[in-house]
């Protein structure tokens, strides 16, 4: 009989966007698919709950014996996977899912945390292993650092300004700079950098060019300041 995805997985459809923190503001580059498997029913609504404010489409799944089947059943950008599933043996869901969903990154969670599991998440290379009881706003954190490192979701760009102003800023506050120093050394009007590091204005690469060389950091060290996580 063959699997009916409507009937045998929780379906939930794409919520409206909540609104989020400046510097964690994130916007998605198309449809993002998510899949969670735990065989207690409560922890996937958590999981579903904590993902539940951004346009992501989850499915989950609590019955072992319908793993393979839930696999089978569409493409997924990202598989949330209970270590310890009665029943399965979790390298034999390794195995599925780099059968089933070559593309899909993988984030374990278990609440018997230990030296092998760790080792055979490792083996799999999976994105990451969290043990339970784990924090809701760190499930996020590992979901959307996944995401965004497999170019699905990315910084707005009223947040990224707001991000490289406040990197912007907290350099030249340690280098005990002012405004009026920056402005000597870029050759750059007080009222644009002040507008810069307020995430108002968004500065040029030269611009940026020129206040790195101020600060005495490269370009790169910037842009590595400014990413999440």
């Amino acid at each position: 009989m063959p699997f009916d995805v409507e009937d045998r997985l929780i379906q939930t459809p794409r919520p409206a966007r909540a609104p989020a923190a400046p510097l964690l503001e994130l916007q998605s580059s198309g449809d993002i698919r998510i899949l969670v498997i735990d065989d207690d029913p409560p922890t996937c609504a958590v999981m579903k709950s904590a993902l539940a404010n951004r346009d992501f489409v989850i499915d989950t799944v609590s019955d072992p014996a319908l793993v393979e089947s839930a696999l089978r059943a569409g493409r997924y950008h990202l598989v949330i996977l209970d270590y310890v599933l009665p029943g399965v043996e979790a390298e034999q869901v390794f195995a599925w899912v780099r059968e089933l969903q070559p593309d899909a990154n993988v984030v374990v969670v278990t609440g018997y945390p230990s030296v092998d599991s760790a080792l055979s998440c490792l083996r799999a290379r999976t994105f990451d292993y969290l043990t339970k009881p784990f924090q809701v706003d760190q499930l996020r954190e590992v979901v959307f650092r996944c995401l965004e490192g497999k170019g699905l979701l990315r910084m707005t760009e009223s947040a990224l300004r707001e991000s490289l102003g406040n990197a912007i800023r907290e350099r030249r506050k340690a280098l005990g700079l002012t405004l009026s120093n920056m402005s000597d050394r870029t050759g750059v009007s007080l009222g644009y950098l002040s507008q810069i590091e307020l995430g108002k204005n968004s500065a040029s690469i030269e611009t940026l060019y020129r206040i790195c060389l101020a600060l005495g950091m490269k370009m790169s060290e910037l842009f590595q300041a400014v990413q999440r996580g």
